[in-house]
């Protein structure tokens, strides 16, 4: 009796040890994964947007220049994408080049002169055919301006290329429509942008 409860003892503290073995790897797991969002976080380095190109890029402090990831607005230069949108739009290239400059002036009121932190889609390009970094922007409130801009209605969701936020990103461009904001709404003399 005195060697079967021996082993039984054993056999508990054999498995106390392995439970405790396996509670310090997921605990060191943890603590290291919650320390690095901590640090991405925290030591998160912000810069300066200095000057708004238009709706969906800007160049930053460092002469960076930055292409909202997710996103499109409408053009306000003359471009080879000015005359593809007036064409798959059937709306004149003057409408959509006023609705450019509308949602540029909404950014430039949003980032420009502002500190912004800039987030990379995971497995996704880091820049795009004309050097742009492809990026998620905050402001230092944490405001997602990306998202911020389509919830307002001045851009709608750039569905040629998908990425992790898109079905987030549509939900907010189908309330910004639905409630007619920014450039869903009546402009002035213009066309809304549907």
């Amino acid at each position: 009796m005195f060697g079967l409860s021996r082993k039984l003892i054993s056999a508990v503290f054999s498995v106390i040890f392995i439970l405790m073995f396996f509670v310090y790897v997921l605990y060191n797991k943890y603590k290291d994964e919650s320390e690095n969002t901590f640090n991405s976080n925290s030591s998160a380095e912000f810069i300066i947007v200095k000057r708004v190109v238009d709706g969906d890029t800007f160049v930053l402090a460092n002469g960076d220049k930055v292409r909202l990831l997710g996103i499109d607005t409408p053009e306000k230069y003359e471009s080879k994408k000015l005359e593809k949108d007036a064409e798959s739009s059937g709306r004149d290239k003057k409408t959509i080049k006023k609705l450019g400059q509308l949602a540029s002036e909404y950014v430039k009121s949003l980032v420009e002169g502002k500190r912004v932190r800039l987030e990379k889609e995971p497995n996704y390009d880091d820049k795009d055919r004309y050097g742009r970094l492809l990026r998620y922007v905050y402001l230092e409130d944490g405001t997602c301006v990306n998202a911020k801009i389509i919830s307002d209605g001045y851009g709608q969701v750039y569905e040629s290329y998908p990425i992790s936020k898109t079905n987030e990103f549509r939900i907010l461009q189908k309330e910004a429509r639905e409630s007619e904001r920014g450039l869903w709404g009546n402009i002035e003399g213009l066309e809304q942008f549907k």
